[in-house]
């Protein structure tokens, strides 16, 4: 089990990621997850990656998200 957080949201609610492979996936843009905010049991929803933080406020690993990252790294 995951928790991220939505950059650009004042709430401080975290997003349980419901697919790991699909956040290590570069080749996917979003990943399903569910809002943990309040008592009651969010529905899942598609959230975009690029959009998306490590509680700690870090940025996601590239590779997660660039799928031709390693050809950019070597030039």
């Amino acid at each position: 089990m995951m928790f991220l957080k939505i950059k650009h949201d004042d709430d401080s609610s975290l997003v349980e990621i419901l697919d790991l492979k699909q956040l290590v996936d570069p080749f996917r843009q979003d990943v399903i997850g569910r809002i943990h905010a309040g008592e009651e049991l969010q529905d899942p929803q598609l959230h975009c990656k690029a959009d998306m933080m490590f509680p700690s406020g870090e940025a996601l690993p590239r590779c997660w998200q660039d799928a031709s990252y390693q050809s950019q790294t070597s030039q």
